[in-house]
């Protein structure tokens, strides 16, 4: 029974990662693109996840960055419950932002993670 219970919580682990939060979605050796999240009522600059883009571009570039664009990307429709059985439709919306790193060396990817 121990191992079912270690499986369940797995999976809700994993599942919890595939959630989203801010991901960096294409990179090259200076910059990239960096996507999150966020709700219409509250906009893209208040969502709780940009301050998560922002590190993540800082992280990649080793130290200060240039946001080059920024605007509303292709976002997801997921299927949500609220009530055991009924499903609904959940449209999720994203916003991303293409940035270039600024002067100095860019972090190499196995130096990352």
């Amino acid at each position: 029974m121990k191992i079912w219970s270690s499986l369940a919580v797995l999976f809700v682990i994993v599942l919890a990662g595939c959630a989203g939060g801010a991901k960096l979605v294409q990179e090259s050796e200076d910059g990239g693109v960096v996507v999150y999240p966020f709700k219409g009522e509250q906009g893209s600059m208040l969502s709780s996840f940009r301050q998560d883009a922002l590190a993540l571009m800082k992280e990649k570039c080793g130290g200060p960055y240039t946001i080059v664009k920024e605007g509303e990307t292709k976002g997801r429709t997921r299927m949500a419950s609220s009530i055991e059985g009924a499903q609904e439709p959940v449209q999720e919306r994203r916003w991303g932002i293409q940035f270039q790193c600024k002067g100095g060396e860019p972090v190499p990817k196995s130096q990352q993670d």
